[in-house]
């Protein structure tokens, strides 16, 4: 992959995430407050693992990278 190609993929990413951030406050659900994400609380502290949105964005990203690989 030339250096080119590799700067307008990372650029694509870059302007999907921000897009994402800046539609993500009106979508109905919030990415890190899923089902399935656990939190665990303490008395000084907080555990946070946010399992579904993890495995939402891997089949996310996967979709994208598979469609961007049978094009080129």
């Amino acid at each position: 992959m030339s250096l080119a190609r590799l700067l307008i993929s990372a650029g694509i990413i870059f302007v999907a995430a921000g897009v994402l951030v800046a539609v993500g406050l009106r979508l109905p659900f919030r990415l890190g407050q899923l089902p399935g994400d656990f939190v665990w609380r303490g008395k000084n502290s907080a555990f946070y693992f946010p399992l579904t949105t993890c495995l939402l964005l891997s089949g996310l990203l996967s979709l994208i990278f598979w469609l961007l690989g049978r094009r080129g």
